[in-house]
């Protein structure tokens, strides 16, 4: 499955109220780090059918970053039944994403 791109309007929808646990990787297109772990994030998405990863581009969509304390990018909030149940800061690899959704779903 293809990752899903969030807006400020339709996080409520696709985020809080999914029906999978949803990571949502807040992103910028400046943003060194944030482009080296898109390739990786489409893989696991491509690969792990039990979640959902979605991308906010925080420059587009500046809203949801400061209600969830955003603070660099990138940043990926784990989300299960509307809650926020994990948080992982910064570029990492493959293994390391995947153990962390695996730990918190």
């Amino acid at each position: 499955m293809a990752t899903k791109n969030i807006t400020d309007e339709n996080f409520e929808t696709e985020v809080l109220k999914a029906d999978k646990p949803v990571i949502v990787d807040f992103w910028a297109e400046w943003c060194g780090p944030c482009k080296q772990i898109a390739p990786i994030l489409s893989e696991i998405s491509d690969e792990m059918s039990n979640v959902v990863i979605a991308k906010h581009n925080i420059d587009d969509h500046p809203n949801q970053p400061g209600k969830y304390g955003v603070r660099g990018i990138p940043t990926m909030l784990l989300f299960k039944d509307g809650e926020l149940k994990a948080t992982k800061v910064g570029a990492t690899t493959k293994s390391n994403i995947v153990s962390w959704i695996k730990e918190n779903i």
